[in-house]
């Protein structure tokens, strides 16, 4: 049941009201007696809870392997590479370090 929000048009004052979808609006103010008109109000956030509100809920198990193969060859991919980045690097450094040398000689 959602819960509305009423201003009096005589005294001003807002109030909540709990009540049913089909039950009529109220007219009368609980303070004064005057008159009083239904608020728009921006009601409460929409809370998904419990299991089957997500895309991977209902993810199919030889889906989860494929992805978990994937994932797995992809860091063993990355894990590699690393590897051959130090041994560039190893043989640059000591090409330019050989070249030095050979420079500062002559």
């Amino acid at each position: 049941m959602p819960t509305y929000d009423y201003k009096c048009l005589a005294c001003d004052v807002r109030f909540e009201k709990f009540q049913g979808i089909t039950a009529p609006a109220l007219e009368e103010c609980p303070e004064c007696g005057g008159k009083v008109k239904r608020l728009i109000g921006a009601g409460a956030a929409l809370i998904f809870k419990g299991s089957g509100f997500y895309t991977t809920d209902y993810r199919s198990e030889g889906y989860k392997e494929s992805a978990k193969k994937d994932k797995d060859e992809s860091s063993d991919k990355s894990s590699s590479s690393d590897k051959s980045e130090k041994k560039e690097k190893k043989t640059t450094d000591t090409s330019s370090e050989s070249k030095s040398k050979s420079t500062d000689s002559d």
